[in-house]
């Protein structure tokens, strides 16, 4: 914990961790004790607390501190501390910890925004990220005074969130430093002002992959076709409505990045023409046809741009009266679109949409079954990541 006027939120995160049965260590700094005091950590902790590495000297605890760990979260992580991380200072216990810690690592950012959108933080948050360290993007509201913007320190259950994914990971950290894109949801085409042509993903799957990937270490970023979700800390979300919009971003967001994952249900078509007033229904009369036009292929596009080394992972929802037919249909898809691995549902009947389970198969670029997943959407998502990591150079 470092010196930032959001460091009594940490307290609150400090209870939830002991309640999820996690034994804690406070590591402040001298500043953060100024906002709240040596006792008041020792009593929620359990556990003495010092900023000194002068203190126990014989049990060496700016060593065994980052070997104790399963993982090291900095909440909050004020400016100064984001600096002396990237630089590798270690001139207290904490950032002497941070140096020894072989553990994940969480920087959970706190400050004004001017601070946070400065060129010099934003290259050490990208210094840390690039090393592998988590650097969380901060909330946006209220901060100190009358000010508002980017600079909140996430609520503590969202960071708590945070701990409990990495540690669900266990010693998986195969993602660490990087860049992965990932689109959820579905697009919407609009007829006129009231009605649309869309899908029934909820987005789900892809707010996994985000989570789980985020988890893994990875810098994600994660386009959202109107899903109505929480946003994940730590995972920057670009909201789009129709396909071109998320082709668009897709595609602007996928250069550079290491691995594209398209989670979301895109819409073949879209209607060619749209009212720019309520289409009005009349007694007697039968609608007028409504022409369709194809949309823009993502996944093909993404396949047809990508750089040297990058993995593309497509998913694809089928209606099929056996598992021979379901195969059939992914291969004749993967044949078609190119990428490097394929997540395919059977959708027949209503199933996946909306649910907490999923059953898929994932198949590789020849056509081979890689893995069958049953289970949470979670579960899924580490498939996919296990068979993204040993495809990444």
């Amino acid at each position: 914990m470092s010196g930032g006027i959001a460091a009594y939120k940490a307290c609150s995160l400090l209870r939830l961790l002991r309640e999820e049965g996690h034994d804690v260590r406070v590591v402040p700094t001298e500043s953060a004790l100024r906002f709240v005091g040596t006792p008041t950590w020792e009593a929620l902790s359990g556990h003495p607390v010092t900023t000194e590495v002068w203190d126990d000297v014989p049990g060496v605890q700016h060593v065994q501190l980052g070997r104790w760990a399963d993982v090291v979260i900095v909440a909050p992580a004020t400016a100064n501390t984001l600096a002396r991380a990237a630089a590798g200072i270690a001139d207290d216990l904490l950032t002497t910890s941070l140096l020894t810690a072989a553990c994940p690592v969480i920087m959970a950012p706190a400050m004004h925004t001017e601070m946070w959108h400065h060129p010099a933080t934003q290259t050490n948050v990208a210094t840390l990220r690039a090393r592998g360290v988590t650097v969380l993007d901060p909330a946006v509201g209220r901060l100190t005074g009358a000010d508002s913007g980017p600079g909140r320190l996430p609520e503590p259950a969202e960071l708590a969130q945070v701990v409990g994914d990495i540690l669900a990971g266990g010693a998986t950290h195969d993602l660490a430093g990087r860049r992965v894109v990932v689109s959820a949801g579905g697009t919407r085409e609009p007829l006129d002002p009231v009605r649309f042509l869309g899908n029934r993903s909820s987005g789900r799957q892809g707010w996994a992959l985000a989570r789980r990937a985020r988890a893994r270490g990875a810098d994600v970023v994660l386009v959202a076709a109107h899903v109505d979700l929480p946003e994940i800390p730590g995972v920057r979300t670009l909201r789009v409505g129709t396909a071109t919009e998320l082709h668009a971003v897709m595609l602007g967001q996928s250069a550079g990045a290491d691995v594209a994952v398209m989670a979301a249900a895109v819409a073949d078509f879209r209607p060619a023409d749209y009212a720019d007033r309520k289409i009005k229904k009349y007694d007697g009369s039968d609608p007028a046809p409504v022409v369709l036009v194809r949309n823009a292929d993502v996944l093909a596009d993404l396949v047809a741009r990508r750089a040297p080394g990058q993995v593309i992972v497509g998913f694809a929802a089928e209606t099929a009266s056996s598992p021979e037919e379901l195969l059939a249909l992914a291969r004749a898809k993967l044949a078609r679109k190119g990428c490097d691995l394929l997540v395919v549902n059977d959708v027949s009947e209503g199933r996946v949409f909306g649910a907490d389970i999923n059953d898929a198969v994932i198949l590789g670029v020849d056509g081979t079954v890689v893995a069958d997943a049953h289970g949470s959407k979670d579960a899924l998502a580490d498939a996919v990541w296990d068979a993204v990591a040993k495809r990444l150079p």
